[in-house]
């Protein structure tokens, strides 16, 4: 039962974005709906990653004691210098990972 119920939410996922993207004309928007609709994926990213750093497993708000921000900002960092995705990805998980283990 959880299988249909994950491979019915994978294949409405897949629907949903594929008509909305090979079926909506960007051409006949006008260029203020262009700009605000720039900044949708930016605004949904902290939705998804923040309640990873910030939550615990029990679901209470963890900021004593919690190498996922400390690593977090040292990817931001490295992010605003390098201009690089993979030096980002890598660099938090080194951070993190070195913070956790040693």
């Amino acid at each position: 039962m959880i299988w249909y119920g994950i491979i019915i939410s994978g294949i409405l996922n897949f629907l949903t974005k594929f008509l909305s993207l090979s079926y909506f004309d960007t051409s006949k928007m006008s260029p203020k709906v262009k700009q605000i609709l720039s900044y949708v994926p930016s605004a949904v990213f902290p939705a998804i990653i923040f309640p990873g750093i910030f939550i615990d497993i029990n679901g209470s708000l963890d900021l004593e004691n919690n190498p996922k921000i400390l690593a977090s900002v040292i990817a931001v960092i490295i992010g605003v210098f390098s201009k690089n995705i993979l030096a980002t990805i890598f660099g938090g998980l080194t951070a993190y990972w070195f913070l956790i283990f040693i």
